[in-house]
């Protein structure tokens, strides 16, 4: 299982115009295979008179699950390229929709690629993509006299927390790869001389 993947930053949409067709490339994060089938859907319903919708998505961190579609476009001049473009710069659990609307001069197979897999390279660059990491999950209590100080050195440490909640105890959940979860339990033992309780709740792809 990859221990690391990039997605989509967000939702957004990026214009371009070759030889007078216009492509539209909205991108997306999408979870899972019914997302990504829910962002296609209302792309079409918000452009109904386009010439074409043609759509690719990849899901899950290894990108074993992927489609792409054509949409009416010369068979493997739309989806395919886009595809190629989510698959070679690793991006994952994300599809994008490229809607063209036709400006009447052809641009040929070659010209389709070009201009499909471009739309998708293009609105990555502008949109951006994050990194998710598979990291331990950890749930670490300590008293309050502790709290503060073992908070600021977590952050200072670069681990990812994930959530802190105050109650009779603190109770702070991070992430930490899960090569270094025993060496975590030892620096945690150390800063906290002991007093802090660390539990283990799985593992998840976080944002970091």
């Amino acid at each position: 299982m990859a221990e690391r993947y990039l997605t989509v930053a967000r939702a957004g949409v990026h214009e371009s115009e070759i030889k007078r067709s216009r492509f539209l490339c909205a991108l997306a994060p999408a979870a899972d295979e019914e997302a990504a089938q829910a962002v296609i859907r209302d792309v079409r319903k918000a452009h109904p008179t386009a010439s074409h919708n043609c759509f690719a998505y990849v899901i899950g961190p290894d990108g074993r699950l992927h489609r792409a579609s054509d949409d009416g476009e010369p068979g493997g001049t739309a989806g395919t390229p886009m595809l190629q473009v989510l698959l070679g710069r690793e991006v994952r659990d994300t599809v994008a929709v490229v809607t063209r609307y036709y400006g009447g001069i052809q641009l040929g197979a070659g010209g389709l690629a070009r201009a499909y897999g471009g739309a998708v390279s293009a609105a990555l660059d502008e949109i951006g993509t994050v990194e998710r990491r598979r990291l331990a999950l950890l749930t670490v209590t300590v008293d309050h006299a502790r709290a503060g100080r073992l908070e600021n050195d977590l952050r200072s440490a670069g681990h990812t927390l994930r959530d802190v909640r105050y109650g009779a105890e603190v109770v702070l959940a991070l992430g930490v790869p899960e090569s270094e979860v025993a060496a975590f339990r030892s620096w945690l033992a150390d800063v906290t001389s002991g007093a802090a309780a660390c539990e283990a709740e799985g593992s998840a792809y976080v944002q970091v």
